[in-house]
């Protein structure tokens, strides 16, 4: 009909979707002196810091399904993965580019729904887009977005700082992301198998479901998967407090980062299961599934935790980092050689086994 509102990106120009981005961005800073509209940004450096770069891609079918992720999710989270990246250096946010490959067919609410999601994100870090690309996809959708941060040079944290005897920590809990998915996945199945049924026969039939426990603790374990909160405050005051000698955002699971900080630093690593702090929704959905929750959080993706090595006697250091609020749990100890090995109790038996390599992989 006559002026009727589009309802999908494709009866929009790119010139239409870049001004329905721009409308829902803050002002500038006095630091980006060419943003959105020109060939490309202009930024005046920080001064006496570095700059510190990641890009991360979402695609739909690989990364997120539409049939349970939210938009406000999905631009929530394409930020967050690259948010975390910085947490893991110690550098503060200071600017994003953000490219999208539309298909034509996505709704417009849900466009504005994947930018609104981004733009509070950012804001609660002080982040600014400050440009991008925008294409149609003949495939999924896919969101893709390169950030940039700052951070004092001898403060930067990498991977490769460990020591032997240097002791080993992990941010918050772990599990509940993965948790959070798979319980999203079993309410979609049985959503459509409810409706396939009633489709057949007319009526609704009472199909077996697995119950998903406490509300809060699965409400819990779901918002950990939708919506990840990047430990930034913390990654910033580690920097700061030079509290940490190693550091890895955990995207691809606690032993995937374990071995990469071993491969990177040179050294050896005991991981204490009965120390690992599993989340007691990840840890219930686990145990009901008669899945070991230890496994399940040593490999399980998303969690977006930060896995640091702490110098021994560093304790003030250490302390004047976590004034920020995230627990930090003691859970291994580096040591000499290059094996990563899980210690496990069972009463007064003690027994040592490889670490899982597992861990999510795009490829595998």
């Amino acid at each position: 009909m006559p002026g009727q509102s589009p309802a999908t990106v494709g009866g929009l120009t790119e010139a239409d979707l870049i001004a329905r981005i721009q409308r829902q961005l803050p002002p500038a800073p006095d630091w980006l002196l060419v943003g959105i509209g020109d060939d490309a940004a202009v930024v005046e450096p920080e001064r006496n810091r570095v700059d510190v770069l990641s890009v991360d891609a979402l695609v739909e079918g690989v990364h997120f399904d539409r049939a349970f992720v939210p938009p406000e999710a999905i631009g929530h989270r394409a930020l967050a993965v690259n948010l975390s990246d910085l947490a893991a250096m110690g550098a503060a946010p200071r600017l994003a580019l953000l490219s999208l490959a539309l298909p034509a067919g996505l709704p417009l609410a849900d466009f504005e729904g994947m930018i609104g999601g981004l733009v509070r994100l950012a804001a609660g870090h002080r982040l600014h887009v400050a440009g991008g690309n925008l294409t149609r996809s003949p495939g999924p959708l896919m969101i893709d977005l390169t950030v940039m941060g700052s951070v004092k040079r001898r403060q930067a944290l990498t991977r490769a700082g460990a020591r032997p005897g240097d002791e080993i920590y992990v941010s918050g809990t772990i599990g509940a992301a993965a948790a959070g998915l798979q319980m999203l996945r079993e309410m979609c199945f049985n959503t459509k198998d409810t409706k396939d049924t009633k489709e057949q026969s007319g009526t609704e039939k009472s199909l077996p479901f697995v119950s998903l426990g406490s509300p809060v603790l699965r409400n819990s374990c779901i918002d950990r998967y939708l919506y990840p909160e990047p430990r930034v405050r913390l990654g910033l005051l580690l920097a700061r407090n030079r509290a940490a000698s190693a550091s890895i955002d955990l995207s691809d699971g606690l032993a995937d980062g374990v071995h990469r900080i071993v491969n990177a630093s040179g050294v050896g690593a005991v991981i204490d299961a009965d120390a690992l702090p599993v989340h007691p929704g990840g840890r219930a959905w686990f145990e009901k599934r008669r899945l070991d929750p230890v496994a399940e959080a040593l490999t399980a993706g998303d969690d977006y935790e930060l896995l640091v090595t702490v110098r021994p006697r560093t304790g003030r250091r250490l302390a004047a980092a976590t004034r920020g609020g995230v627990p930090l749990t003691r859970i291994g100890v580096c040591t000499e050689g290059r094996a990563a090995v899980l210690r496990v109790r069972n009463g007064s038996v003690v027994t040592e086994g490889e670490l899982p390599s597992g861990g999510y992989d795009h490829f595998r």
